[in-house]
């Protein structure tokens, strides 16, 4: 038994280096695609193109200073935070209702508030153009943020019905058995242990609608043209460097947002982890 011992150690050691080394593959090949564009954004040339010219934040300058960029990043800001602070409300409201619903219509409902998701994106933007034209909604605002909103609630939905999963639901009873209202053991009690999901899913709407533009395509008119339309813009009339810069810092945006939904995934952890240690010691 010892001299086998050291074999299957070798052997396990074998396997963990070959899984870490088809994971750091397996990440290169997804990521060396956004870091090639990356040093393109400091480029001193007018091409995109290897080598590099020379090091200059020129085309930054161009991208803060110019007043088409400028315009377009202030009304994706402007619709984002609008359908952020629509669908989140909404996305969570209806988790609550999938997660009290029961019966053969809990898959229909989360069908249809899902459908955004798997619906190919073009057939969503076709859709809503000819409901929002007969309505006066093109070429506005109003029209751009409420299906941007249509797009992001299935994002908050997913992440706070998870969130909801791990609730216990004997500590809403504890509360009304102790005289909360409904509306206060909500507000005491049942948001604060979803709060990291809805602010989680909240991050997900938010990057969903800055960063859609098929829709945008079909609704937005020359004063709603966001960042991403401005981008694809700039490819097809003409390739600018800082078409790379402003992908660059959509992309560290994207990280950031991504770093804050992981620190809200841990403290939701620790939060139900103090909550199951609380019900232990109570013996419940």
């Amino acid at each position: 038994m010892s001299a086998a011992t050291p074999f299957h150690t070798a052997a396990d050691r074998a396997r963990r280096m070959a899984l870490y080394a088809y994971c750091a593959v397996v990440f290169v090949f997804l990521v060396a695609p956004i870091l090639a564009i990356a040093p393109l954004s400091f480029n001193s040339g007018s091409f995109l193109s290897y080598p590099l010219d020379g090091f200059s934040l020129r085309w930054y300058a161009e991208l803060f200073g110019s007043r088409g960029w400028g315009t377009a990043f202030r009304n994706s800001l402007l619709v984002a935070i609008a359908a952020t602070g629509l669908a989140t409300p909404l996305g969570t409201l209806a988790a609550l209702g999938l997660a009290r619903m029961s019966g053969a219509f809990k898959p229909l409902a989360i069908a249809v508030l899902l459908s955004p998701m798997f619906v190919p994106i073009i057939i969503v933007a076709v859709a809503v153009y000819f409901l929002y034209a007969p309505l006066g909604l093109t070429n506005s605002y109003l029209g751009l943020v409420l299906a941007h909103t249509t797009l992001a609630t299935p994002f908050v939905v997913i992440v706070v019905h998870a969130s909801l999963q791990g609730v216990d639901s004997s500590l809403l009873r504890a509360a009304a058995s102790l005289g909360a209202p409904p509306m206060e053991a909500f507000f005491r009690v049942l948001l604060p242990l979803i709060a990291p999901g809805a602010v989680a899913g909240a991050i997900f709407a938010f990057m969903t609608s800055f960063d859609e533009i098929v829709v945008a395509m079909f609704l937005a008119g020359a004063t709603q043209k966001t960042l991403p339309l401005q981008m694809w813009d700039g490819v097809r009339d003409q390739i600018s460097p800082a078409i790379t810069a402003a992908a660059t810092l959509l992309t560290v945006t994207s990280v950031l947002l991504l770093g804050v939904v992981e620190v809200m995934r841990q403290r939701r952890a620790r939060l139900y982890g103090k909550v199951s240690g609380r019900e232990d010691l109570t013996g419940s």
